[in-house]
């Protein structure tokens, strides 16, 4: 990962990438940015998404990588119901409106907060990070069923917040139906690989 990231952040600074369902791709033959969301209900993996990294969360990347902005020390994993796609102009500022939040303690998950996303060590075969050895746990309350249609990635725990920045977000290829009393686990990986 060492090997391209100025490489990486000099292109997003430029402008010189283009964001494909696989990831996103700098200039031809040069390393490309791919993150994967994996979904668990009650100890089961059922899905598998690709991430949409936003104008917000790429400035985040930039900024901290060449800028010497301050690191965010924290990120956290949240739920959403609409059937929407992610697009360029999310921000968290404007995240749980556009994609519908799940933020009930009624009708969603009992977490007070958004839980953390709590990455490992960087695979030392590949250049790639991930929290599937500690995936955010959601606690499923609701009257019958509630439908999650997609994840991301926020700077803040606050569920429904406006604040901090939103890194990453993906709808799943169908919505999950989970039921009360279901435990709903989610992982992200992040990798960086020459293609």
């Amino acid at each position: 990962m060492q090997k391209h990231y100025a490489e990486f952040a000099r292109a997003l600074d430029d402008g010189d990438f283009t964001e494909t369902e696989g990831g996103i791709l700098i200039k031809s033959g040069g390393p490309m940015a791919r993150g994967r969301y994996f979904t668990k209900i009650d100890g089961e993996i059922v899905t598998l998404g690709t991430n949409k990294v936003p104008l917000q969360g790429l400035k985040y990347f930039i900024d901290v990588g060449i800028k010497d902005a301050t690191k965010q020390t924290a990120f956290y994993m949240a739920l959403y119901s609409a059937a929407t796609n992610p697009l360029d102009s999310w921000t968290a500022a404007n995240f749980a409106s556009l994609a519908t939040e799940i933020t009930s303690p009624t009708e969603g998950y009992s977490n007070a907060t958004r839980p953390a996303w709590t990455p490992g060590a960087i695979a030392a075969e590949a250049a790639k990070v991930d929290n599937l050895g500690d995936l955010a746990t959601y606690n499923i309350v609701c009257t019958t069923s509630i439908n999650i249609s997609g994840a991301a990635i926020l700077t803040s725990n606050t569920k429904g917040g406006t604040s901090g920045i939103l890194i990453s977000a993906a709808r799943f290829d169908s919505p999950h139906t989970v039921n009360n009393g279901s435990t709903f686990e989610l992982g992200y990986e992040l990798e960086l690989q020459d293609i």
